[in-house]
């Protein structure tokens, strides 16, 4: 196809912008963290940096704000 002919499909049928490619599952290939589990969080897990970070977060949420 030359230029014109694509200037001419163009302005005939327009431009379709539409979804490109394959779409893959969102979760696929991700790795799951321990971090954005309620246990991890809460330090209930038994980890004792788990446990310090939360009593970090605790104090930090117990805090005086404006």
């Amino acid at each position: 196809m030359s230029r014109d002919d694509d200037f001419q499909s163009i302005l005939e049928n327009g431009i379709s912008f539409g979804r490109g490619g394959d779409r893959r599952d969102s979760a696929e290939g991700k790795v799951k963290t321990k971090a954005k589990k309620k246990q991890y969080v809460t330090g209930a897990h038994g980890s004792g940096s788990a446990r310090q970070m939360a009593k970090y977060r605790e104090q930090r949420a117990n805090r005086k704000h404006r």
